[in-house]
């Protein structure tokens, strides 16, 4: 699974453009211990650097043999192919991944009956992300062992952190499991930017958590960070300066998750489409009286209710920033300000499935 939707992720992309062998060669591994005959990197339309290497990569292990009939004599036969699939967010949900494969639209398949019984094209089958597959050839070559030793608690192994934002350094770093945010921001970073100050982390992509700047003590741990209201997810972390609205920042991350529901289920669909009304409304200053409470009644509705992560997940972002950032939404709902200014900047907001939608410019009444 290299569909990789997420804007601030790139992890994927840079070990398929660097060492796509080792991703090959994972796949390989995989299919011979599951007895396998066919393996699949999936991979966003229009990503040619990972998409190019990949088909070369796979080019060139047919013509040594590593892939193929009979591989070294052995009996075992396993091809790998490249599928692209349109600009989907959601098709890197597992069985909407397997609709796309098939040519069908991306949308999540009801479960039971769950991949492993029935996948693509019917056969069983196993999903994983690029990152768990090129882990295995070192996990076999050096043992078990060597790879849970590193990190911390039950989160062992590597991290491959996406840093972008108000940062000197952004980048792709591989790091050991349990680097503290502090270290993520200073050593891998460089700190913040001149004359700026930490005022909050987005992390885990557009359903991850917005965390404010007393949560830097807080490790690269899966379960600490799910304790902490956020996600580890696909290794994204924005880092955002005092410049920063979190009210502007949780609406853009909401009209993403909006615009990128597949709408096949209702509670997400309908859901998604309230919690980015009532966000443009905070954000244009223009909130009603029970807006928040609102907003909690729809978010548990959709965590409940939602056929896939996408709406699971969905009222996270909000959640988290309301948590943190408590004083940001009470200045826009009750003094009708935004503390950064960005709030009075002109707004483009998704209209392909809200027709009713208006771009937003302060001081213009919408109808």
């Amino acid at each position: 699974n290299c569909e990789e939707g997420d804007p601030g992720a790139f992890n994927d992309k840079g070990i398929l453009e660097s060492d796509p062998h080792t991703l090959l060669e994972g796949l390989l591994i995989a299919g011979y211990a599951t007895g396998a005959s066919n393996g699949i990197v999936f991979i966003r339309h229009g990503h040619d650097g990972p998409i190019n290497r990949t088909e070369e990569a796979i080019k060139q292990a047919k013509e040594l043999g590593i892939l193929g009939k009979d591989i070294f004599g052995s009996g075992f036969d396993f091809d790998i192919e490249v599928s692209l699939t349109g600009e989907s967010y959601v098709a890197g949900e597992e069985t909407a991944l397997m609709e796309a494969v098939e040519g069908k639209r991306s949308m999540p398949r009801y479960r039971p009956p769950f991949p492993a019984a029935f996948g693509v094209w019917g056969k069983p089958s196993n999903i994983n992300n690029v990152k768990s597959l090129s882990y295995a050839p070192e996990i076999i070559s050096k043992g078990a062992d060597w790879f849970s030793s590193i990190g911390v608690n039950k989160s062992t192994g590597t991290a491959i952190v996406c840093l972008s934002g108000d940062v000197n350094q952004p980048g792709l770093y591989e790091v050991p499991m349990g680097l503290t945010l502090q270290q993520v921001i200073n050593d891998l970073g460089g700190g913040m930017k001149k004359d700026q100050t930490l005022k909050l982390l987005q992390t885990g992509g557009p359903l991850g958590g917005v965390l404010g700047p007393d949560s830097t003590d807080i490790h690269i741990d899966f379960d600490e960070m799910r304790a902490a209201g956020a996600i580890f997810g696909s290794g994204g972390i924005i880092v955002g300066s005092n410049k920063v609205c979190a009210v502007d920042l949780t609406r853009i991350l909401v009209a993403f998750c909006q615009f990128e529901s597949c709408g096949k289920c209702f509670p997400c669909r309908l859901g998604m489409e309230h919690l980015l009304e009532i966000v443009e409304r905070i954000s244009n200053f223009e909130s009603q009286p029970g807006d928040m409470d609102l907003m909690k009644s729809v978010g548990g509705t959709m965590e409940s209710g939602s056929l896939c992560g996408h709406g699971q997940l969905g009222f996270g972002p909000i959640r988290s920033a309301i948590t943190h950032f408590e004083e940001d939404f009470r200045l826009h709902i009750e003094e009708k300000i935004c503390p950064t200014g960005s709030c009075n900047n002109p707004k483009i907001v998704p209209k392909n499935t809200r027709p009713y939608a208006q771009d937003f410019v302060a001081g213009v009444k919408n109808d």
